[in-house]
């Protein structure tokens, strides 16, 4: 009697297939929950960043757009270069999904779960996003050629993290979405976001900071809070008034120079703005020829009729209030 049963060598035969599915299944999810990580629910406002054919590179909610284009922001007020912005993008995606979490392992707490028991600071400076980002540049830059270590190296000489290797996951969107929030892709970024009723907050997700003044006085303080003093004209200077049509209403940042390192200061503030706009109440945003407008968000960014080429004076920031 001949009976059928598999033998030991088409057993082994089959164990890598089935190895090979269940490696599959793993990374599919691990990609479907990453997106998810970033972006959200289907249906839920949410920033994007171009690809170079014109379609979406990358989403994210209003939240951690705002997040992440603050983590930008600390990076030009300490003169640092977008690889700086990139490895700190990475190491919060990881960390926090680019949220100000206040909860975490042990007493991790905020984008980068930094820890008030390791010297980080205190629980609240942990939760404000522009000390952290300046905490955690603070211990960038003290890694010896930084710029040119494999970015998970860089981040994990920072965080001493148990999982070393995560962040070389976070590197591609983290440098794409570093790029356009220094304005090296000029108008990248583009948000659809909540417009508030009766003037209330839109609850922007960005932690300590919703409780921010709103408005033009909102736009500006923290203009200057995160991208340093320098951003804005003083009091009583050429450029330091509203723009005329909008009294109290239009903030105008100068940009000084001339050239590409001009443009990309101008088109970062511009983004910054729009990636911020649901908590400041911004309506509108101007620069070099294109504008965004809250009310048209799905639009993008539009061409400005009659309006000049790539160089431009000022990013002119409207808000509702």
């Amino acid at each position: 009697m001949q009976v059928t049963s598999s033998s030991p060598s088409s057993a082994r035969r089959r164990r890598p297939w089935r190895t090979a599915v269940a490696v599959a299944a793993v990374l599919g999810a691990g990609a479907y929950l990453a997106v998810q990580q970033l972006g959200g629910g289907p249906g839920e406002p949410r920033c994007a960043v171009a690809a170079a054919d014109g379609g979406t590179a990358l989403e994210l909610t209003p939240e951690r757009a705002a997040n992440a284009a603050t983590i930008s922001a600390v990076a030009s007020a300490r003169g640092l270069p977008p690889r700086a912005v990139a490895i700190a993008l990475a190491t919060a995606m990881q960390e926090s999904g680019l949220r100000n979490l206040d909860h975490g392992d042990k007493d991790s707490l905020g984008l980068f779960q930094q820890r008030p028991s390791q010297d980080w600071g205190t629980s609240r400076q942990i939760m404000d996003p522009v000390y952290a980002a300046g905490e955690f540049y603070a211990h960038l830059v003290k890694v010896p050629g930084y710029e040119r270590l494999p970015l998970t190296e860089s981040a994990q000489r920072v965080q001493r993290s148990g999982y070393p290797l995560a962040y070389a996951k976070h590197e591609t969107d983290a440098t794409l979405l570093a790029d356009a929030l220094t304005g090296r892709r000029g108008a990248a970024l583009s948000c659809v976001v909540p417009r508030p009723a009766n003037g209330a907050d839109t609850g922007g997700g960005a932690g300590a900071r919703t409780a921010d003044a709103r408005g033009a006085t909102g736009v500006r303080e923290r203009l200057v809070r995160e991208f340093g003093a320098g951003v804005l004209p003083a009091a009583g200077t050429k450029g330091a008034g509203d723009a005329k049509g909008a009294p109290g209403r239009t903030v105008t940042v100068p940009v000084a120079g001339s050239g590409g390192d001009a443009a990309r200061r101008g088109w970062q503030v511009a983004l910054w703005s729009v990636a911020h706009s649901a908590e400041l109440g911004v309506e509108q945003v101007s620069y070099a020829g294109r504008s965004w407008q809250a009310s048209d968000a799905a639009a993008g960014w539009q061409r400005t009729a009659g309006a000049g080429g790539s160089g431009a004076a000022a990013v002119r920031i409207t808000t509702g209030q």
